[in-house]
């Protein structure tokens, strides 16, 4: 369902071959949730809408209407969406970007007209938002932009309301200026989703050659600037011998500055900027492995055009080791930077990153103070969503280095179907060492999706030496030729509504060891009763680690459903054969559990937990090596749109940690916030007077404790 609803939520393109003409208003509307605005009388309006998801083609079970309107300075969007069953409309006052499993509708805009990339804004029956940046085949919902929006259930379905202000997207500077468009709308109980214009079986999933074409007359074109000074202040303690001593005690001030150079250029600079989070990253399971954990980027300086930085070519399977050339968490605290992205004229995108980091003390006595991390990426437009693009992305330091330079692309070859690839270079000098070595990274894909199929081959070679101090990549030293084919089953059943079988194979020669290894499973997942289903997949599967062949196939089961619009669960299991990773490597096997449940009892309130459990036993003896659970409790109260509390109480067994987590936030639109926070990290430790250290206790210990401030406003002009 998550794997759906990611694909779907990109939602957009079928091709029209006259443009649409939004009605232009002298009177803009009130967005209030409400379509008694003279702004929405005689506007154009599209109600033919179609499914795309379980199926393709089919008559929406519940009506919809959409409005699109706009002025010299806003675009206008309404819905008024029918519903026989008015009280299964599942719907939260939440905060931003929480309401992807609620029912909603979405505007998808392609605002060059591009084929290469889309916002998207998603709405709830009760005006919640969610946004997000789509190219490259990566939905990006990090992504945050001003606008409103407001919604009202009626007792026969409900209304939303939309304004996106010109100066919060990026669009060509023409007259008129053509977008493109695709209207979407989820129904959760029903796991549907529809859609104008109609999405053509043939093309499948392939939504940016897809959408509707829209003409605008006569809109402003702005030298944008926006301020965004930022106070922060956090007080930390930490444990000693029999109190909680001050750690940290400190204020700072940041400020980050936009600049359209263009409508469709963008200039962003930042000074100490306040990459404090809002929120921790959940616990993940960090005992026994081969590459270091991802952490998506969430910091709003990186945000900005992010997306142009996707790469063609990487993350092509679940066995593609290179992920990203671009992975920002790498700057881990930036002192500056600067960075220039957008359009220059109709078929050229540029974005021009620029940081300095400032390195902790163990790694400044060997790199030195500061790395320097210049990153400069380029990409033609052609015909559809076909483009040619090159990147250079490099980490400097004073005593070493690392610099990747490639090319990439992808070409719609049909309806259906595209080639990718990418040829990647990469020199790197190693802190002590002589000279540089040289590495390179060469990708080509072919994937072809339409309805009722989807096929995907790769092949990827990385070399010994290849390396990115910019990007995420887990593994070097393979060559790995992959496949994937995909039936699409839809039974004429009432139970059942689709049914999609996966073959999936990969043979990888693993360079170091001159080893092959192989990863092959087969799937099936069913979609049924609305909205529940079930998926199991039996794994075959060898990888060599330090010259030695082990098995790490196995068995996994999943189930999800919305049992109710109160209540949703997710449940994995898996039992796999693993392998301990250490300089004397042996053989295990391993249970993992997975689970996400989410209990709304009222509007405001939610309670989501989770539920990450390993274990690991050595197969020679069957003696148990380790036991790893997570528990994490994430209650949050929401006041207004506005205003939240939330609360988070994380146990980590394996660590013997018990972590609080507790926040008010205010925030009116993104960059105008108020946040105050307040944490503690409780161990199982004493200190022992006669040792002078700390030793394992059964009782738990306050050993950390912090508050943090966080103020900003946003001017824009």
């Amino acid at each position: 369902m998550k794997k759906i609803i990611l694909l779907l939520a990109v939602s957009t393109y079928c091709f029209a071959s006259e443009p649409i003409k939004p009605t232009r208003t002298e009177i803009p509307p009130v967005i209030d949730g409400k379509l008694d605005d003279r702004a929405w009388q005689n506007v154009l309006s599209i109600s033919t809408f179609k499914t795309f998801s379980p199926d393709f083609g089919k008559d929406a079970s519940q009506k919809t209407v959409a409005y699109a309107a706009y002025d010299s300075e806003n675009l206008y969007f309404a819905f008024r969406c029918y519903d026989a069953e008015p009280d299964k409309i599942k719907t939260s006052v939440s905060n931003r970007d929480n309401i992807r499993a609620d029912d909603w509708v979405c505007i998808n805009l392609d605002s060059f007209f591009d084929q290469q990339s889309l916002y998207a804004f998603y709405v709830n029956p009760h005006g919640i938002q969610t946004d997000s940046r789509f190219a490259a085949g990566t939905e990006d919902f990090s992504a945050d932009f001003v606008w409103y929006s407001a919604g009202q259930l009626l007792p026969d379905g409900y209304v939303v309301e939309i304004s996106i202000p010109l100066k919060s997207i990026r669009y060509s500077d023409a007259n008129p200026v053509t977008m493109s468009i695709f209207f979407e709308r989820y129904i959760s109980r029903l796991i549907e989703h529809s859609s104008y214009p109609e999405l053509d079986p043939a093309k499948g999933m392939a939504f940016l050659v897809q959408m509707q074409p829209m003409e605008y007359y006569d809109l402003e074109h702005y030298s944008l600037f926006e301020f965004l000074p930022a106070l922060t202040y956090s007080k930390k303690y930490e444990q000693s011998p029999n109190t909680l001593a001050t750690k940290e005690n400190r204020g700072e001030l940041s400020l980050t500055t936009k600049y359209g150079v263009t409508s469709d250029l963008i200039l962003d600079a930042t000074y100490n900027p306040d990459f404090s989070q809002v929120e921790t990253d959940a616990g993940q399971i960090d005992v026994n492995l081969r590459s270091p954990l991802f952490f998506p980027e969430k910091r709003p300086f990186f945000l900005e055009g992010s997306e142009i930085f996707n790469f063609a070519g990487t993350g092509t399977s679940s066995v593609d080791p290179l992920s990203s050339l671009v992975h920002t968490r790498n700057i881990i605290n930036p002192l500056a930077g600067i960075k220039l992205s957008g359009k220059i004229g109709t078929k050229n995108t540029l974005a021009v990153l620029y940081a300095v980091d400032e390195l902790p003390s163990d790694l400044s006595a060997i790199e030195g103070k500061y790395s320097h991390f210049p990153i400069l990426r380029y990409k033609r437009a052609f015909t559809d969503d076909s483009y040619i693009g090159g990147i250079y992305a490099g980490r400097e330091t004073e005593n070493d280095f690392n610099r990747t330079a490639g090319i990439d692309g992808i070409v719609r070859v049909t309806q259906a179907s595209t080639i990718e690839w990418n040829g990647i270079f990469s020199s790197t000098k190693f802190p002590g060492s002589g000279d540089a070595k040289g590495g390179s990274a060469l990708t080509v894909r072919y994937n072809y999706d339409s309805r009722d199929l989807i096929y995907d081959f790769s092949l990827k070679n990385i070399t010994e030496d290849f390396f990115t101090g910019t990007g995420y990549l887990t593994r070097n030293g393979i060559f790995t030729a992959s496949g994937l084919i995909k039936p699409k089953i839809y039974p004429e059943s009432s139970f059942i509504s689709r049914i999609d079988v996966d073959a999936f194979s990969a043979q990888t020669h693993d360079k170091p060891s001159s080893q092959w290894e192989t990863y092959n499973y087969i799937s099936a997942l069913a979609y049924y009763l609305g909205s529940m289903n079930t998926k199991v997949r039996y794994l075959y599967s060898t990888e060599n680690f330090l010259g030695q062949k082990f098995n790490t196939g196995g068995f996994s089961t999943s189930f999800g459903a919305q049992f109710t619009k109160e209540f949703s669960i997710s449940v994995i299991y898996s039992k796999v054969k693993a392998i301990y990773y250490s300089p004397t490597p042996y053989q295990g096997k391993s249970n993992r559990v997975s689970v996400y449940a989410s209990y709304r009892p009222i509007q405001n309130l939610e309670s989501y937990t989770t539920f990450f459990f390993y274990d690991f036993r050595r197969s020679s003896d069957n003696q148990l090596i380790y036991e790893y659970p997570i528990i994490r409790e994430k209650l949050t109260y929401q006041l207004n749109k506005f205003l939240l509390f939330r609360g988070i109480v994380e146990y980590n067994k394996f660590r013997r940690q018990l972590i609080t987590d507790f926040l008010v936030s205010f925030t009116y639109v993104p960059g105008t916030v108020f946040h105050l926070g307040y944490g503690s990290l409780y161990q199982r430790t004493e200190w022992d007077e006669t040792l002078q250290s700390y030793l394992t206790a059964d009782k738990f210990r306050e050993t950390q404790r912090g508050f943090f401030l966080k103020m900003s406003y946003l001017w824009r002009i």
